[in-house]
C-alpha cells in the first residue's frame, strides 16, 4: 500500500467542496470540521449536502476522511455548561460522522482546569461513555495525545490507557497519535532508534492495534517543552531526519498521515505535502 497522505481542508461553501480541495492537493486521505469549529451553534447537516459528500468521496476514492472535533469543547471540564455542551457536540459529530460515512472522529482530551488528573479522567470517560452510548452506528473515537501544557489530559501513554480501560465501547475508541504533540510531551522522534523506543512504549502500554490516524507536524518547541506549535514538515525542532525515519518506519508509514501545519509565506499546504512526499521517496 502506498503512502495515504492528506491535509486537513475547509468545508467553506459546502461540506462537499472539502473532497474537491484534498483532491486538488493529490490527497488520498484527509481531515475536516464538520461544522464552524469556533462556536457552540452549528447548522443542521442537510440529507442533499452529506449526499453530495459521500458521492463525491465515493468517486475520488479517498479513503479514510477524518473529521476533528471543535475548538471549544473540554471533555475533562469540572464544572459550569461548557461540560454539558461538550457532551452534546460530541454526540452530535459523532452521529455527524455516520451521515458522512466518516468512520473517524478525532477529539482532544481537554484540561481539568486546575481541579487533577483525577478529576479529569472522570469526566473524559463519563463524556466518552454516555456519548457512545447515545449515538448508533460504527464511528470509531480516536483519543488524541497532547503536548504537555498545564492541567491538560493525555499526554501520556499511560494516562490515555486508564481512559481507555474505562471505556464500555472499547471497540469503538481508538488513538489519534500527533507528532509535534508527542515530541513536546517528552517522547523523542529525531531518530529511528528514538522512534522505534517510542512505538515500542506505545505498543506495550496501550497497543499498536488501537493506533488508527497518524497528525503528522513538526514542532516549535523543544524535546518535552510542553508547547502545543506546529511547525512545517523539517523545519522544527523534530527536522528532516526524524520525518524521513517516521515514514520509513513500518508502523507509521501504513497509517493515515494527516498534516495540520501552518499557512505562511514560508510554505503552504501543497509545500509541505510535496515535503513529506519527498522525504518519504528518499527513503526507498
Amino acid at each position: 500500500m502506498g503512502l495515504r497522505l492528506g491535509v486537513h481542508v475547509s468545508i467553506a461553501g459546502s461540506i462537499d467542496k472539502a473532497v474537491d480541495r484534498a483532491r486538488e492537493r493529490e490527497c488520498n486521505t484527509f481531515q475536516i470540521f464538520t461544522r464552524n469549529p469556533r462556536g457552540w451553534k452549528f447548522k443542521d447537516l442537510g440529507r442533499e449536502e452529506a449526499d453530495a459528500f459521500v458521492q463525491k468521496l465515493r468517486e475520488a476514492a479517498i479513503d479514510p476522511p477524518i473529521a476533528h472535533m471543535p475548538y471549544l469543547p473540554n471533555i475533562a471540564c469540572p464544572e459550569g455548561d461548557v461540560y454539558p455542551k461538550s457532551l452534546e457536540t460530541l454526540i452530535s459529530e459523532l452521529d455527524r460522522c455516520q451521515r458522512l460515512r466518516i468512520p473517524y472522529l478525532v477529539t482532544h482530551l481537554g484540561s481539568h482546569l486546575g481541579r487533577g488528573m483525577e478529576a479529569g479522567h472522570e469526566r473524559i470517560v463519563n463524556a466518552v461513555n454516555r456519548a457512545l452510548e447515545a449515538s448508533s452506528g460504527d464511528v470509531m473515537l480516536l483519543l488524541e495525545n497532547t503536548s504537555g501544557a498545564k492541567n491538560s489530559m493525555g499526554t501520556k501513554f499511560q494516562e490515555i490507557k486508564r481512559i481507555l480501560d474505562c471505556v464500555i465501547h472499547g471497540d469503538r475508541v481508538g488513538v489519534c497519535f500527533d507528532t509535534c504533540h508527542s515530541f513536546a510531551g517528552g517522547y523523542d522522534l529525531r531518530t529511528a532508534q528514538t522512534i522505534d523506543k517510542t512505538l515500542e512504549e506505545f505498543d506495550r502500554v496501550i497497543g499498536l492495534s488501537r493506533l488508527r490516524v497518524i497528525h503528522l507536524n513538526d514542532a516549535k518547541g523543544e524535546l518535552g517543552s510542553g508547547l502545543d506549535r506546529h511547525e512545517h514538515i523539517g523545519l522544527g525542532k523534530i527536522g528532516e531526519d526524524g520525518f524521513r525515519a517516521m515514514l520509513a518506519n513500518k508502523v507509521i508509514g501504513q497509517l493515515p498521515l494527516i498534516l495540520e501545519t501552518p499557512v505562511d509565506a514560508r510554505r503552504d499546504d501543497y509545500g509541505n505535502l510535496e515535503k513529506v512526499r519527498e522525504l518519504a521517496g528518499s527513503t526507498s
